[in-house]
């Protein structure tokens, strides 16, 4: 009898939803892959030394999209999404093949997982990396007695 391994009972296949290259000149020739799942957002990078980051997709604060005229061009743009996570508050999906439709996606999944976590936004802003000068402002630090 096969030994199971121990780990597999934690591992969620999540269904991709949507996967592709930073491209350039409008071709997918790098080794920067992107990716989103109902639940995360996986970038990966590297040929020799290959990185991946995972971000939460109920972590993502704001989305935004940019296209230069050379984007336009070649039919890419980038979309800049600002986090709450500490390891990459401002991650941008660059030249990416339509990012209008990528930047809705997003958001409607965003908001999705807002709902079903019941995070609220002003929830997310103190773990943004936005500390008030430089001191822990939190509820309890408003104690009036």
């Amino acid at each position: 009898m096969a030994k199971t391994d121990r780990l597999s009972q934690y591992i969620e296949n999540d269904v991709v939803l949507w996967k592709d290259k930073k491209r350039y000149l409008g071709l997918p020739i790098s080794f920067t892959t992107y990716t989103f799942d109902n639940n995360r957002l996986y970038i990966r990078s590297g040929f020799f030394k290959t990185t991946e980051d995972e971000i939460l997709l109920y972590r993502i604060l704001d989305i935004s999209l940019k296209k230069t005229l050379g984007q336009k061009i070649f039919g890419v743009g980038s979309v800049i999404l600002n986090t709450a996570d500490k390891t990459s508050p401002v991650v941008e999906l660059k030249n990416i093949k339509n990012p209008d439709r990528v930047r809705k996606a997003l958001s409607t999944l965003v908001e999705k997982e807002r709902d079903e976590k019941r995070v609220l936004g002003k929830e997310m802003f103190g773990s943004a990396g936005h500390d008030h000068c430089g001191d822990d402002f939190t509820a309890h630090s408003l104690d009036l007695e």
